[in-house]
């Protein structure tokens, strides 16, 4: 699988050294110190544990790791970032100073396992949701400070991204429509003041404000929290209102066992706070050969 987006070293470097920082906290590994001479070489693998297998993410995160520890030390991919691995698979070898893999090991290992989760679980969704022309997209529940990383990993594992942040969509919430006093009112506020260009989405709780989102002309509605027997209703509303003109989103109490009964109402995307916020990490482990 080629992912468009790479992350590239500039965009990540001030969370990789604090990683690291985190770890080595300005003394380095004092337990290695003690015990493996200075010019002492080692070859070594890192290999993917989990017995179901994973999707991969993080393999190039691994060399702007090693780069920052010790330029000695040699990278060779065996697999790419969006890969599917299988239990025992190898992802990659790492040559080069004992010290230095040992100090660079669980830095490398906490994003691999962290992102490849990520992609995985999107993947498990991804899988289901294309069979039915769904994208799976993310949301901004994500770790402070990691966003752009697993957002990445959303990507490796088959799914899209939604907006970054607060600054690069219109997106009028509940809360916003309580301030705005209805639907209505928010989306007409709102295009009296942003440039044509920009799209307008709209979440709704309720069958009044998906009317009133519809008469507004939204481009992208987002059904909230409604059950699929609901999701069905108002997909088919939509469609007759605005036929294709209007995406429909749907958000809230999505999981793997609902998942294809929500893809068959007709929708184009569904956002999924759990893919980010609470994937499991994957197994991996630094092996000396």
């Amino acid at each position: 699988m080629e992912i468009k987006n790479k992350i590239y070293k500039n965009e990540i470097l001030n969370i990789i050294r604090a990683a690291i920082d985190e770890d080595l906290g300005g003394y380095g590994d004092i337990t290695s110190k003690y015990l493996i001479q200075p010019d002492d070489k080692t070859s070594s693998h890192i290999v993917c544990k989990e017995k179901d297998g994973a999707t991969l993410c993080g393999i190039d995160i691994t060399g702007y790791i090693l780069e920052e520890i010790d330029k000695s030390m040699q990278l060779n991919k065996l697999k790419n970032d969006g890969a599917s691995l299988k239990h025992m698979d190898k992802i990659c070898t790492v040559n080069g100073p004992t010290l230095s893999i040992l100090k660079a090991e669980r830095t490398c290992l906490n994003f691999i396992q962290h992102m490849s989760g990520i992609a995985t679980a999107t993947n498990r969704f991804a899988a289901i949701a294309s069979r039915y022309n769904v994208k799976i997209v993310d949301t901004r529940k994500t770790k402070p400070l990691l966003r752009k990383l697993e957002k990445y990993a959303v990507l490796c594992g088959g799914g899209y991204n939604h907006r970054f942040g607060l600054f690069d969509g219109i997106l009028i919430k509940d809360n916003h429509i309580a301030a705005a006093g209805g639907v209505k009112k928010a989306i007409n506020k709102i295009k009296s003041k942003i440039p044509h260009s920009l799209k307008i989405e709209v979440e709704v709780k309720t069958f009044i404000e998906l009317e009133e989102a519809i008469n507004c002309m939204a481009d992208v509605i987002m059904l909230d929290n409604m059950n699929t027997s609901q999701i069905n209703e108002a997909a088919g509303i939509i469609r007759k209102e605005r036929g294709n003109s209007c995406l429909i989103e749907v958000s809230g109490n999505v999981n793997l066992d609902n998942l294809e009964d929500i893809c068959r109402t007709g929708i184009d995307l569904i956002s999924v706070g759990y893919i980010t916020h609470s994937a499991p990490a994957i197994d991996f482990s630094l092996e000396f050969d």
